[in-house]
């Protein structure tokens, strides 16, 4: 109890800085609720209901298609309105999309619970994509640089302490319950973690001495002032093609390879789960709780990573590690080899998850942040559209296991390259 008092409460803190920093603690675990359950097994449980894997990667395809177009506008709505308020309405009704996944069963056979879940996927995605730019700015303006690392590592922990509870939880329910009531109910408490943690996501308040003036104008990067001026009316300005010209291009690039890589194999672990190595609902479920277990681990040493390589080295170096996990699991057929996977996938995890944002974020200029996090939301977004539909169609052609070698072997690139031009 005194560890947890003083993880919540550290005098080290700043007063001003508390609230902020407990209520992104408290949101990060009421999401892992919903992430362990509902998000953990929506690919499984399309799985089970027959969708093939073209029909998976479609769930991810077809919203990132959305997000692609609402990215610009997104950034744009987003620049004129108080990060808070904007984040918190915007997560209200993105998840309410949650709850709908409940009543599927009732209305439809197998076939049409495929379609109607990614019809619901496919709304979600129109507020989803203003709420995803929302939050990084808003958690730049809410923590300041120096205590990013340590609040990202402490999301971390508590995202992967509540997250192992509900994956475990969630596998046991599965394995004792039946079909499709089982499913049913761990979406519903999906639901119920996704409405707690919009509730936390209302009290997080911009820092004012940490976010610029909107009324600021300061030149961007590799942007003479009179050139930045330029760019202030007309379509260019809704663009923001000048962002292109910095040196925020070359981040984008990069951070595009990484993507790619990462999105190719996604769509190929259900399948690969469920089809290759037979896994029940509880085996998934502890292995994503030892997956977790391993992020928690990873996350308390990440500050001190941070301090001596900084965000971009530990950003790279995560990533070479994370070729591992696709590259092991096309050799493996047990499920002890899925579980060691898992934790050693974890490892690697808690690096780029923790610092991938911070890096990102040093990138960007504070006074036109909404911008550049929506340029970064169209890359993320063309990877996920891109790598959803291409991985299974290279499952298809050169089976699954060597599509999954591939994706290895590409995010170990696109770790060296974040290292070497990122």
């Amino acid at each position: 109890m005194k560890y947890i008092r003083s993880f919540f409460s550290n005098p080290a803190i700043p007063t001003e800085y508390r609230a902020n920093f407990l209520h992104l603690y408290l949101d990060i675990g009421w999401y892992a609720i919903l992430a362990g359950s509902s998000i953990n097994f929506q690919s499984v449980y399309a799985a089970r209901l027959g969708a093939n894997s073209f029909q998976i990667g479609l769930m991810g395809a077809i919203p990132a298609l959305l997000s692609l177009l609402l990215a610009i506008p997104a950034g744009a709505w987003l620049q004129k309105r108080q990060a808070g308020r904007a984040v918190f309405w915007t997560s209200i009704i993105y998840r309410l999309g949650f709850l709908l996944w409940v009543f599927l069963p009732w209305i439809f056979n197998a076939q049409g619970q495929i379609w109607g879940l990614t019809v619901i996927i496919l709304l979600q995605a129109i507020p989803l994509t203003a709420l995803s730019l929302g939050f990084n700015s808003l958690f730049a303006s809410a923590v300041p640089s120096e205590w990013r690392a340590s609040v990202a590592g402490n999301r971390n922990i508590v995202l992967s302490i509540a997250f192992m509870g509900a994956s475990l939880a969630t596998g046991w329910l599965l394995e004792r319950l039946p079909f499709p009531g089982n499913y049913q109910l761990i979406f519903f408490i999906g639901f119920l973690g996704a409405a707690m943690s919009s509730f936390h996501l209302y009290f997080i308040r911009p820092l004012p001495q940490a976010e610029p003036s909107q009324n600021q104008t300061q030149p961007q990067p590799g942007l003479p002032p009179n050139q930045l001026k330029s760019t202030a009316t007309g379509w260019k300005n809704t663009l923001r093609l000048d962002i292109l010209k910095t040196p925020f291009r070359l981040t984008l690039l990069v951070l595009l390879f990484f993507h790619l890589s990462q999105y190719l194999a996604i769509p190929l672990f259900p399948i690969y789960f469920v089809n290759e190595l037979g896994l029940t609902d509880e085996h998934i479920g502890v292995g994503t709780a030892l997956f977790y277990l391993a992020v928690l681990i990873g996350s308390t040493q990440l500050s001190n990573y941070v301090r001596h390589i900084g965000h971009k080295a530990v950003t790279g170096w995560g990533v070479i590690g994370m070729s591992l996990y696709p590259l092991l699991l096309a050799f493996s057929s047990q499920v002890w080899e899925y579980y060691a996977i898992s934790i050693l996938g974890g490892l690697v995890w808690a690096m780029v998850g923790g610092a991938q944002l911070n890096y990102l974020l040093e990138k960007c200029p504070p006074a036109d942040r909404p911008a550049h996090l929506a340029w970064y939301t169209i890359v993320v977004n063309a990877c996920v559209l891109i790598g959803s539909l291409l991985g299974p169609t290279l499952s298809v052609w050169m089976g699954i296991s060597m599509a999954l070698i591939m994706a290895g072997i590409l995010r170990g690139l696109a770790g060296l390259v974040i290292l070497k031009w990122g």
